[in-house]
């Protein structure tokens, strides 16, 4: 696939593409929890809460649920063109994310997102693609704004600019937590019911075009593990204080990988990265979690 031009890119920046409209109910957001491996422990209220519909604390949405709301989106993907961009579907990966929730989900609601492409990078290796959400209620009510990244591999060297390089600032010290969890060999193929279906997620043909051995787990997952850790160990396990997070995929996972996710506490905000275990490779980077008092 040759990389596109440079008037093509310069007229992708700024548009807006369709609104989509995503109608959830309970199953839908007890669905998603479970891709994301909640609950640990099922005997646990305090978890059992953001699956189980009549749970004694009452039913929760997890706030990371956001995410599901551009998937609408997400499955243009596999077509292989946004704004006149063409590439190889199996060639794209998630490269940032940032979701900021502003109350606590209904745990039913038809939600309406509109999306902008914000800007396109030049990184040589491939395009990265900026993509702006912001998600509300039929009232016009914002639920949730996002902030995600695509990296299409070989569609770098188009001339563009090559943008902002971020660099991550994790403190000086041991980490203050440590956590350890291991993902299910069927993980991928739970979470694509959330939504998120691209045959690299399920399909090892598909995932061999993408010169992956399998399948590979989506990174929104992988983020899903890291937050439920964090909101747990530093939020009371309470959806109304989470306000934002941001990660980096820095590398793949693979279903069945161990993730162990180190955190570090400085007031309300929480930085992180997740390693894989049994690779020792870091695969979240970049993390940063902000909770409400």
């Amino acid at each position: 696939m040759q990389p596109p031009s440079l008037d093509v890119v310069n007229r992708a920046i700024g548009a807006e593409l369709a609104a989509t409209n995503y109608s959830y109910n309970e199953r839908d957001v007890a669905l998603y929890a479970l891709g994301i491996g909640a609950p640990a422990d099922p005997l646990d209220q305090d978890e059992l809460k953001f699956v189980y519909e009549l749970s004694g604390l009452g039913f929760q949405v997890f706030p990371t649920f956001a995410v599901v709301f551009s998937y609408e989106f997400n499955r243009n993907v596999p077509s292989g063109v946004i704004a006149g961009i063409k590439y190889n579907p199996m060639m794209v990966v998630h490269g940032e994310q940032f979701l900021r929730v502003y109350k606590p989900l209904p745990s039913a609601a038809t939600v309406t997102s509109t999306i902008t492409i914000a800007d396109i990078f030049d990184k040589g290796s491939g395009l990265l693609m900026v993509i702006d959400i912001t998600s509300r209620l039929a009232n016009g009510e914002k639920l949730a704004t996002a902030r995600h990244s695509l990296f299409f591999r070989e569609l770098g060297g188009f001339g563009g600019e090559r943008g902002p390089a971020a660099k991550q600032t994790l403190p000086e010290r041991a980490p203050d937590l440590i956590h350890e969890e291991r993902t299910r060999d069927t993980q991928a193929l739970l979470y694509r019911l959330a939504g998120d279906d691209n045959p690299l997620h399920a399909d090892p043909p598909m995932a061999a075009i993408g010169h992956y051995e399998k399948p590979i787990l989506h990174g929104l997952c992988t983020m899903g593990f890291a937050a439920r850790t964090l909101l747990k160990r530093y939020g009371d396990n309470d959806p109304s204080r989470f306000d934002s997070i941001s990660v980096r995929f820095s590398r793949h996972v693979f279903p069945g990988d161990t993730l162990v996710t180190e955190m570090w506490r400085d007031d309300s905000e929480i930085h992180f990265q997740t390693r894989v275990k049994e690779r020792d490779v870091v695969v979240l980077s970049h993390g940063l979690m902000r909770l409400r008092d």
